[in-house]
């Protein structure tokens, strides 16, 4: 099975032998570069990131010579197993997808990157993208610098690093005043993973207003339950009727952790009467 027909695979039904077969492939500098770009975004499926690939995306982000989406890629591919591997703390080998020592060599590598200034702008902004997914010290100076630059592009990657990086409410607020669509839906995001509390009339408007763009819709479905989980589901009962089974699958989501956020809610409550 050739790297196309795998991509348009679903992950799960990939034959073994695919890890092997990418790692070839992001190892070898006379390969098409749109071969190594595909390898690069497939190589950070769980299905096949190990080790091996975890070093050969480093190795490729660590060269200057190679193309600066390649590395930006690279850099992406890399995050869903640092926030895997964070969130997992290693108490189940079988779960792994990278070792207790690759995990470590990992972030250990984006952060000397990252404070690289001969690496370009938007192979560092991927690598804060990337690294704060398994949020370190260090990650909330930089966050803060992305966000108070001139650069949209930097501030953007700021807000989407929000997602991550507790001690940034007043910011995500203000996000949610930015024109900047992409800006905005990233502080949707970020208000919905931390709770905000004043992002709730952003939030509530975008669940009941018609013509939501169907993105910035599921991201605010998925807010609402985390924000007010006692009044989410009047907001969202409507949904579950959509003709849109993506919106209808979300909605049931949040139905459901917002049940959970209101047990836990009055258990505690119970607990301090």
């Amino acid at each position: 099975m050739d790297l196309k027909t795998l991509k348009k695979t679903p992950s799960w039904e990939w034959p073994e032998g695919t890890a092997t077969m990418l790692l070839g492939i992001l190892s070898d500098d006379r390969a098409e570069e749109s071969e190594r770009l595909l390898a690069a975004q497939m190589a950070g499926d769980f299905t096949v990131m190990n080790d091996e690939l975890a070093n050969a995306l480093l190795a490729i982000l660590r060269r200057g010579d190679e193309a600066e989406e390649l590395r930006c890629t690279a850099a992406i591919s890399l995050g869903p197993a640092l926030e895997h591997a964070d969130t997992m703390e290693f108490e189940d080998p079988d779960e792994d997808l990278l070792s207790e020592g690759a995990f470590r060599e990992v972030r250990r590598s984006l952060r000397k990157l990252f404070q690289d200034a001969d690496v370009p702008q938007d192979v560092r902004r991927r690598i804060l993208e990337a690294s704060v997914r398994a949020t370190e010290e260090w990650h909330e100076d930089a966050v803060r610098t992305a966000y108070y630059s001139d650069s949209e592009a930097w501030r953007l990657t700021a807000v989407f690093c929000m997602r991550f990086t507790r001690g940034f409410d007043e910011q995500i607020l203000e996000a949610l005043k930015s024109d900047a669509q992409d800006i905005y839906y990233e502080a949707v995001c970020a208000a919905g993973a931390w709770g905000v509390e004043g992002a709730w009339s952003h939030v509530a408007a975008l669940v009941t207003t018609d013509h939501t763009d169907k993105h910035l819709l599921l991201a605010a479905i998925d807010a609402a339950a985390n924000i007010r989980p006692l009044e989410a589901p009047e907001i969202l009962a409507d949904l579950t009727d959509s003709d849109d089974e993506d919106i209808v699958e979300a909605t049931f989501d949040a139905l459901a952790m917002a049940e959970l956020w209101s047990s836990e809610w009055e258990d505690h409550n119970e607990q301090d009467s």
